[in-house]
């Protein structure tokens, strides 16, 4: 999102700056190169342009990774082509693999999208385990873009451990306790005692707020927590069935009915200016979350918001992306070097420093930059700390090929609750009607 992109809910966002430097090694990828037009060929020096194309924001041009990369590498230059909007990213990029042209170097990939892409396009890409070393990334990570032969497509970028974003003052008002550790107390039960919460706030709420900005970003949070969500291991679709899937649909629809929600698409102009003005006293918050709220809530509320572990005892995860190397690119093992480079533990550290996007490089959860990390906005939130606990602690979840378009379906049909009045078993007639004509 973009700042703002979307798929199944996930969003990045600006922030200032970092660095550091790591010499990238000799390297070899399988794949065959498109040999493309004479410009983008090596000229007599042998210097050669290698692109990236990604959504939203990455946080390689915050971090000044790019450049850092051309000194490494002064016969290289690495330019960058971002889409806002990753709906719009993504049908152009199908479109370039079935074509096999127009494709950068380096092509980003948002988690809801990579195995459909696995299990349909794996010959589209280099195989990246003869690159980098998968068991570098949290475990989970790993899996997601791998086929069962063994062939990983993607390099792990950043990933969305959760947690719950909070306004310290609001809290303070409605009569509950403020500090993280005594707010995570409260929550030790799960998503039904961030209801409860609710509830209480409720009762004293300071005047035009409401306790959560959105029950669909609640219910992508529920969701996240479960290892099987919308497919089963056998790869069926199970989101009619799925308990992770009941148990959000249930909670969303209570918070709905009990007034606990604004009802804000999130990233929308709305949900921004609710933030800017205020109003919103809680956020189903992956990491990358918080620098949204920073972005938008502004100076004014510096200090006021803090965050608390995610509800319940079962770690989650929402969002994430990978960088892979399409097989006909122009540059395939120069790209397969600047992909190990970006993704390694201390230039995930900088992305992180720079960009607020957690790294999935577990190399990186021992350096300075990540393990040490506080937010001085959200009064100085011990995030590297909270943040890599609940990375290495989130189950291996299931993926499936359309993963994104049934998140993205529910959380509409939860927005038509908030916003419209819709009944829920008539969104959710509606919500399972419009994913069976996509999914068959």
């Amino acid at each position: 999102m973009r700042i703002t992109r979307t798929v199944a809910g996930r969003s990045r966002r600006t922030a200032v700056v970092a660095t550091t430097g790591l010499t990238a090694a000799a390297l070899m990828l399988t794949g065959c190169s498109d040999s493309g037009s004479d410009s983008d060929e090596a000229d007599a020096n042998g210097n050669i342009t290698l692109t990236v194309a990604d959504f939203g924001q990455f946080g390689y041009k915050e971090a000044g990774l790019f450049e850092k990369y051309h000194e490494l590498h002064p016969n290289i230059t690495v330019k960058e082509n971002v889409t806002a909007d990753e709906k719009v990213y993504y049908p152009k990029f199908l479109q370039q693999l079935n074509t096999g042209s127009g494709l950068a170097d380096v092509q980003g990939i948002e988690v809801g999208r990579v195995k459909e892409l696995v299990d349909t396009k794996a010959d589209a890409f280099a195989d990246l385990s003869k690159v980098v070393d998968p068991d570098q990334w949290v475990n989970w990570k790993a899996l997601q873009a791998s086929t069962d032969e063994g062939k990983v497509i993607g390099a792990g970028t950043d990933i969305g451990p959760m947690s719950i974003c909070y306004r310290r003052d609001l809290f303070e008002q409605a009569g509950l306790p403020a500090d993280r550790t005594e707010v995570a107390a409260k929550l030790a039960g799960g998503w039904e005692d961030y209801l409860a919460l609710g509830e209480e706030f409720k009762k004293k709420a300071p005047k035009g707020t409401f306790f959560m900005d959105s029950a669909s970003a609640m219910y992508n949070g529920v969701v996240s927590s479960d290892s099987e969500q919308y497919y089963s291991k056998d790869g069926e679709a199970i989101y009619k069935e799925s308990a992770g899937v009941k148990a959000g649909w249930k909670l969303a629809s209570e918070a709905v009915d009990k007034k606990l929600t604004q009802g804000l698409a999130q990233f929308s102009p709305p949900w921004q200016a609710a933030l800017r003005k205020g109003s919103i006293a809680t956020v189903a918050c992956p990491a990358w979350m918080a620098a949204q709220i920073s972005t938008y809530a502004g100076d004014d509320f510096k200090g006021k918001w803090d965050i608390a572990r995610t509800p319940g005892d079962t770690a989650a995860n929402w969002g994430g992306s990978f960088l892979s190397v399409p097989a006909k690119g122009k540059h395939v093992k120069e790209a397969g070097e600047l992909v190990k480079w970006l993704t390694a533990p201390e230039q995930q550290a900088a992305v992180f420093k720079a960009a607020g996007l957690f790294p999935s490089n577990k190399g990186a959860y021992e350096l300075p930059d990540v393990k040490t990390a506080k937010l001085e906005y959200f009064n100085n939130a011990p995030i590297g700390e909270i943040y890599a606990e609940e990375a290495q602690a989130i189950p291996a979840a299931v993926l499936g090929p359309k993963d994104g378009v049934i998140k993205d379906t529910i959380s509409t049909q939860i927005n038509n609750m908030e916003q419209r009045g819709t009944k829920p078993d008539d969104a959710w007639k509606a919500a399972t009607e419009a994913i069976d004509k996509v999914i068959g």
